[in-house]
């Protein structure tokens, strides 16, 4: 596609989870030696202490840590894309400071959950975010988890706003992704926040991926992204096809439940997730397992 942004961050960035032990606290080795694999395997970018990462219980302290000890980690070989956003303007403005202070790439701003802002709260939130710091900003429109949408219109008015360079986009409606990308600027990015909607996304103007899938499956995922710019896009289709089970059971239950239950399986021990959330299902693992044997085909 002639007029694509430049992905400001890599084609195929990382939500990774956050490791914990047995006692419930942050596995910073872990954590490190996780970055290192993806790194390694097809990721461009890392997102940390987002939604897949367990941000709602995770203390200020911990994920300022998290922050520190990814870029130490990987910054001179990824981005690191700090999840600086909350439903607190104040606390976001704070968090995205201190993560600017150890010297991350970028911040993620989710929209405010809970609250319910109007499109005008949405700006004013996002603004002071991006006025914060000199790091660039994506938005992160997820009404599925937020019960807030950002409006087309907010997003243009927001594109305009210095250091807010693009958007990850997890409102699964294709139909919404298609009139954006028509109504903002044409350097302006915009991330598949889903994985399973990630090749029409690309195919329709897209940079890329925020992805979960990623952390099993990060070479696939970057092939995949990789043809449809190319314009493959018969061989996108096939690949984007061996990997709709995986995408399927990672979100069989509430994310990252599988996907810690598959790391654990498949990689190595990430811990269990943080209550409320609880361990996946068995079943869970099972679907989880026979998916990635058909992914490892692409």
């Amino acid at each position: 596609m002639e007029t694509r942004a430049a992905a400001p961050f890599g084609a195929v960035v990382t939500a990774v989870l956050t490791p914990f032990d047995r006692d419930g606290a942050v596995d910073y080795a872990t954590f490190w030696r996780l970055l290192r694999y993806l790194a390694e395997n097809g990721s461009e970018g890392v997102l940390v202490a987002g939604t897949t990462g367990e941000s709602p219980t995770l203390s200020t302290v911990e994920k300022v840590a998290l922050f520190k000890a990814a870029v130490e980690a990987v910054g001179d070989r990824v981005n690191v894309i700090a999840s600086s956003g909350t439903y607190d303007t104040a606390e976001s403005v704070e968090l995205s400071k201190r993560a600017a202070d150890v010297g991350v790439d970028g911040l993620l701003a989710v929209t405010p959950y809970y609250s319910k802002p109007p499109q005008e709260g949405l700006y004013r939130h996002f603004r002071a975010i991006a006025e914060a710091t000199d790091l660039p900003v994506l938005l992160y429109n997820i009404p599925g988890r937020t019960a807030r949408l950002i409006e087309i219109d907010t997003i243009v008015q927001l594109a305009g706003v210095p250091h807010i360079v693009g958007v990850k986009d997890a409102v699964d409606d294709l139909e919404f992704t298609r009139k954006q990308l028509a109504a903002v600027p044409h350097d302006f990015a915009v991330y598949s926040g889903s994985d399973d909607m990630t090749r029409e996304i690309v195919e329709a103007g897209g940079v890329g991926v925020i992805s979960v899938a990623s952390h099993l499956i990060g070479p696939q995922m970057a092939r995949m992204v990789t043809a449809v710019i190319d314009g493959e896009n018969e061989e996108a289709a096939q690949i984007e096809e061996s990997l709709a089970p995986l995408f399927e059971a990672l979100f069989i239950e509430s994310s990252p439940m599988p996907l810690k239950a598959g790391m654990s399986s498949m990689w190595g021990p990430v811990g269990e997730p943080r209550l409320p959330l609880v361990a996946a299902a068995p079943a869970t693992l099972s679907l989880l397992e026979s998916a990635m044997e058909t992914a490892q085909l692409a």
